[in-house]
């Protein structure tokens, strides 16, 4: 079965999420059943953004990642709990979160112009 053709509760071989990655998360990885994502903020303030950040979209979509949570960095991990595995839901909720924490608005040339360019303003470390 394709990747596309799973359900949001069909659960992935390693191959398929190590491929799905690549291909689409490429700044996500696998590993010990989970798919993670490292985000490097400036400190404090920037990390509690991203967990709030974070938390919104969960609690949005119902379904909750395991954080990690220290002064300069957010990791979010990802599994189906109930499906015991990485099902759509979890590539799901890990796009909704990167498009949101990665936004970069002065970089789509409408009139939001993003943080200036000035470390005091800065808060993800973009990659």
């Amino acid at each position: 079965m394709g990747w596309r053709e799973r359900t949001h509760e069909d659960t992935y071989s390693d191959a398929d999420i190590e491929q799905r990655l690549k291909e689409e998360l490429p700044h996500w990885y696998y590993e010990n059943g989970w798919i993670r994502r490292k985000y490097k903020t400036s400190g404090w303030k920037a990390t509690l953004m991203v967990v709030n950040t974070v938390g919104h979209l969960a609690e949005a979509a119902f379904h909750h990642p395991d954080l990690t949570v220290s002064y300069a960095f957010v990791i979010v991990k990802l599994m189906n709990h109930a499906a015991k595995g990485i099902t759509n839901k979890d590539f799901e909720l890990a796009h909704k979160i990167e498009e949101v924490i990665m936004w970069q608005p002065g970089k789509e040339g409408g009139a939001l112009e993003g943080t200036p360019d000035d470390p005091r303003f800065k808060y993800i470390k973009y990659d």
